[in-house]
């Protein structure tokens, strides 16, 4: 089933597409940071723009935020940590998150290592590195559990296995996922977890 509103006409159903993918895709142009956060996945590629920054000197720092919500497997952290190294982002510029099983425990404990490791009076921008499904909800719960003043840069991978913006519709996953999506951001929404500013 795709939505449980019928749409009067084909204007109204790309109006409605184009309503929703505007409120859950957040992308932003890439350009200099003062430091790549990058949300854990069981897919490898939310750390691509992140490498992508510090590769070409946009960014000195990377932190890996998530362990994961499995116990099975290698810690998510620790497969992206590996992929970085690999791609050659030296291992002085990695600053580790170990512990977080969702978004919320993704911003929560990355303040706390920004704060500890950095000091927020060092980071003026960031840059969010995350599903682009996933976006619209990072960047919210970003702006309630960091500061004010850092500008967030919103940069989701362009890998051909995410859901993107341009044909979420076209795919009975995307449907489901997006769907999916806006009730988490109303989840974290009646648990104060995000900002509406």
């Amino acid at each position: 089933m795709f939505f449980a509103i019928r749409c009067r006409s084909s204007m109204h159903f790309r109006e409605t597409i184009t309503a929703i993918t505007e409120f859950i895709f957040c992308e932003d142009e890439p350009g200099p940071v003062d430091l790549a956060l990058v949300l854990g996945s069981p897919s490898i590629s939310n750390v691509e723009p992140a490498i992508a920054l510090y590769r070409a000197g946009l960014t000195p720092k990377i932190l890996i935020s998530g362990h994961g919500p499995t116990k099975a497997g290698p810690a998510e952290w620790r497969v992206y940590r590996d992929r970085a190294l690999a791609d050659g982002v030296a291992e002085r510029d990695i600053l580790i998150e170990s512990e977080a099983q969702n978004t919320r425990e993704n911003f929560l404990f990355s303040e706390r290592i920004i704060a500890n490791e950095l000091t927020w009076a060092g980071i003026s921008s960031l840059a969010i590195c995350c599903k682009p499904i996933h976006s619209r909800r990072a960047f919210m719960t970003a702006r309630h559990y960091f500061p004010k003043f850092v500008r967030l840069v919103m940069l989701p991978p362009r890998h051909p296995a995410d859901i993107q913006a341009d044909n979420w519709w076209t795919m009975e996953r995307g449907r489901e996922r997006v769907l999916g999506e806006i009730s988490r951001i109303a989840e974290y929404g009646q648990k104060e977890d995000i900002s509406l500013e």
